[in-house]
């Protein structure tokens, strides 16, 4: 066999997609050296020609050797009979269970009982070995709206909890906040609030900001703790104490025109370890119980997170930058040096208790208050590089490479995310075992997760850091929906997938099979000819919205906002603003025309008949769920986010221009949930009537 033969063997055996079709629809082979880096990634060594051939001998006779398949795709709740030849002994352990649930022997098939939704494992002997088979147990689908809610069409409020505005807060918004929030919505009769990613940020991370570049999915950031909510601290009087202390050092982070995170940060660090210390010391017996039994239910991976949170306190926050010994979590150096730390794991994991015990107490407030569904939650891509999740999880993490997209019409220069890959292969190893978890975490307080750029789960597109161009590696599709199915069915949680970008022939169809929503965002829903799409063109299974917090506000897209800037940063030249703005006031005559009580061709449109115009549409629309942007309602201009920046446009740093306590009272919120009602989307009881007459 030839070193070319041997490569192209191993990049199909690895998944890498050795051919793709750009944007402009014209198709692209992925190159040598991109083969050989993305196999880097997955954790083959390929310095010399001899190393590849020594490398596809060893992967076939892995692949000669197993007898048995690694894994297997049920339906949960039947019967199942394996057809295997050769077995002499099989047991059955099931998910989450350290004792045997069947066992048998010989005979060329095995009948199993039905098995409810989870990963079990079927363990099968033979004359040649004995192997491992993971029994994927998935429900057909999972939960849709209509089977948590009893409804079929549903709205929405989204926010962006970082910028929302009280008079208690500690200058960013926190968990309170959007208990509040999500009250003050359920009153007008919305179904769900929707936020920007919550996940941990990094304690000592002094940088990041973008939610969208998380430290770890599966813990929280715990800058959105309500200092004056904490369980256990309510009625003592040294953390009373301490928060007017404090009180004077917030104030002029609170008055901040755009969020002080820098300000902030200092003195939320500094009270929030002065309280653990009141909580130690002072608490009651039952909050330091709910404490003790929250650390004992997060088991290992709790305990990395927090190891990892006290090392970066001394070393920094990138762990590739840490001593050698301490850069792989299960190197017995950490607990020694961690254990030099005293207190300091324990803080961290106080953190995580404080900040999940708000967040489900602002679920259940959502509930209480009349939502159907609740808190709307968003699943970032992956984390960063050097981070947390990546530590903990170093098992199963690619390395050399950075998630990222081609050139698409979101972004025709293409974007390098400069975020952590899964490795399929060693996520399948690990049962995967860290991407059960991370959705576990985010579903048990929500009622709908909206999972970003959820086309990785069908392909990703990584970038190598040797300079190499980018590539796609195929994801196990099958697998991963079946496990989102899985963990959606014990949350009772409604999954929305973000499919935006390039998207390969039959995956919407694919994953609104397996009870993903498809994300139709109007500003994109364009017909071959160009044209926005009516309401009654846009697709059924999808939840629907103008804008997300990468592109132009309501208002923002009205008066081209967005225009401006690329015009500022030099992106287009005057030629190109010109027809850019061209093409948009065409668009603007669109959305006025959108429903049949929309002003036409009025492109002077006052903002409430803009707004109206535009809910209206979506209101009317087929889609099963609306989401309306707070900042529309509020006629915001500027985005949340402007990519492709980073200090030229307030990026996750604008906040809200009216507060919590006034949002109540917008006359934009009020007539929107009008609109929403009108068009059957209003609170349950109102429609209940409306069906039964």
């Amino acid at each position: 066999m030839t070193v070319a033969d041997a490569l192209e063997s191993l990049a199909r055996s690895y998944g890498i997609i050795t051919e793709f079709y750009d944007l402009t629809g014209t198709k692209r082979a992925t190159s040598t050296d991109t083969v050989k880096a993305l196999l880097r990634a997955v954790g083959l060594e390929l310095d010399s020609d001899a190393m590849i051939l020594e490398a596809h001998t060893e992967r076939e006779a892995r692949h000669a050797a197993r007898q048995f398949p690694r894994e297997l795709i049920v339906a949960r709740g039947e019967a199942l009979v394996v057809q295997l030849a050769d077995v002499s002994e099989w047991h059955l352990m099931l998910d989450g269970m350290t004792e045997l649930s069947a066992s048998g022997g010989v005979g060329d098939s095995i009948a199993l009982p039905p098995l409810a939704s989870g990963l079990h494992t079927l363990t099968v002997r033979s004359s040649r070995n004995t192997e491992d088979i993971t029994l994927v147990a998935t429900p057909p689908a999972s939960p849709s709206i209509k089977d948590m809610t009893g409804m079929s069409r549903l709205w929405g409020l989204n926010a962006a909890l970082y910028g929302l505005r009280s008079k208690r807060n500690c200058g960013v918004g926190d968990f309170e906040d959007l208990a509040r929030l999500a009250e003050i919505a359920a009153g007008q009769g919305a179904s769900f609030l929707g936020i920007n990613p919550v996940h941990a940020i990094g304690w000592s991370d002094r940088e990041t900001i973008s939610p969208y570049s998380p430290s770890h999915r599966g813990f929280l950031n715990t800058s959105h703790i309500a200092v004056d909510r904490i369980v256990g601290l309510e009625n003592l009087a040294a953390a009373q104490g301490l928060l007017r202390k404090n009180s004077l050092s917030l104030a002029p982070v609170r008055a901040s025109k755009i969020i002080d995170y820098v300000g902030h940060g200092r003195v939320l660090r500094d009270l929030l370890g002065a309280l653990f210390e009141v909580f130690t010391t002072e608490a009651g017996s039952a909050a330091k119980a709910e404490f003790d039994a929250f650390r004992e239910r997060g088991g290992k991976a709790l305990r990395r997170f927090t190891e990892f949170e006290a090392l970066s306190e001394v070393h920094g926050p990138d762990w590739r930058h840490w001593p050698i010994g301490l850069q792989t979590a299960n190197r017995p150096a950490v607990a020694s040096v961690v254990a030099g730390f005293p207190g300091r794991t324990e803080f961290h994991a106080w953190l995580q208790w404080v900040a999940a015990t708000q967040l489900t107490s602002a679920q259940s407030r959502a509930r209480q208050a009349g939502m159907s569904l609740g808190l709307y939650l968003d699943l970032a891509v992956g984390p960063r590089r050097g981070a947390a999740e990546t530590w903990c999880e170093c098992e199963s993490v690619a390395c050399g490479v950075s998630i990222g997209a081609p050139p698409d019409h979101l972004s025709p220069a293409g974007q390098n995310w400069d975020l952590a890959a899964y490795a399929p292969e060693r996520l399948i190893d690990d049962r995967f075992r860290a991407l059960r978890r991370i959705l576990r975490e985010t579903m048990r307080r929500s009622g709908v997760l909206r999972i970003d750029h959820v086309l990785g789960m069908n392909r990703s597109y990584w970038i190598p850091d040797d300079g190499s161009p980018g590539g796609y590696i195929r994801q196990p599709l099958k697998s991963l929906l079946a496990v989102v199915a899985i963990e959606a069915e014990r949350a009772g949680t409604v999954v929305v997938g973000e499919d935006l970008g390039l998207v390969p022939p039959g995956f919407r169809e694919e994953i609104n099979e397996r009870g993903l929503y498809s994300y139709s965002v109007l500003q994109y829903e364009k017909n071959a000819d160009g044209r926005i799409r009516r309401p009654a063109e846009m697709r059924p299974y999808s939840l629907a919205c103008f804008g997300t917090h990468d592109t132009p506000t309501l208002k923002g897209f009205w008066t081209g906002r967005d225009i401006d800037w690329w015009r500022k940063l030099g992106w287009i030249n005057n030629a190109a603003e010109a027809e850019a703005r061209r093409r948009r006031e065409i668009e603007k005559r669109e959305l006025l025309a959108l429903n049949e009580t929309g002003s036409r061709g009025d492109a002077s449109c006052h903002d409430a008949n803009l707004i109206a115009s535009v809910h209206t549409a979506l209101a009317q629309a087929p889609v099963a769920m609306v989401s309306i942007q707070l900042d529309d309602i509020l006629g915001e201009v500027e985005a949340q986010n402007l990519p492709g920046t980073v200090q030229e446009h307030p990026n996750w740093r604008r906040r809200c221009k009216v507060s919590i306590e006034q949002i109540g009272g917008q006359s934009g919120l009020v007539q929107t949930a009008g609109i929403m009602g009108k068009h059957g989307r209003g609170k349950p009881e109102a429609i209940a009537r409306k069906e039964s007459r």
